[in-house]
């Protein structure tokens, strides 16, 4: 039987990113993002889960240069839980979402700063933008 793992998420980062790297010099990150439940009580205010993200290399990269605290991203990725034995004796359980693309949700005048890679993906390079042929806008599809 087949399995799939594939976590599609679209929230506001809680707190700026931070880049760090291991000893072998990879790239990491760790954040979580606030995501509003999709359904509400009448009456009630909307609901939030806060997400644990770990991106990688050339995502770490992009997600720590292109986005801030408040930021709309998406990540696609998979969910990973790991365990580990805590300084008081305890063994704790750590569930997150290991980001293999982010992706801007924002319009560039929404953001309110700069930026100049639409999406990124595991495979894409961090410095090089993707390049877009312009639409002329009169209403018709160009297909």
């Amino acid at each position: 039987m087949a399995s799939l793992n594939k976590v599609i998420l679209i929230g506001h980062l809680t707190a700026d990113p931070e880049l760090k790297t291991t000893q072998t010099g990879v790239s990491v990150t760790s954040f979580s993002i606030g995501v509003t439940r999709r359904f509400t009580r009448a009456g009630e205010q909307p609901q939030s889960d806060f997400i644990n993200i770990v991106a990688w290399r050339q995502t770490a990269d992009f997600i720590c240069k292109f986005f801030k605290k408040g930021n709309a991203i998406c990540i696609c990725g998979s969910i990973q839980t790991r365990s580990y034995d805590a300084q008081d004796g305890t063994k704790r359980y750590v569930t997150e979402v290991v980001a293999d693309e982010a992706t801007f949700v924002e319009r560039k005048s929404d953001r309110g700063d700069d930026y100049r890679t639409p999406a990124f993906s595991s495979d894409d390079k961090v410095d090089q933008a993707p390049k877009f042929d312009e639409i002329a806008e009169d209403g018709d599809l160009p297909f």
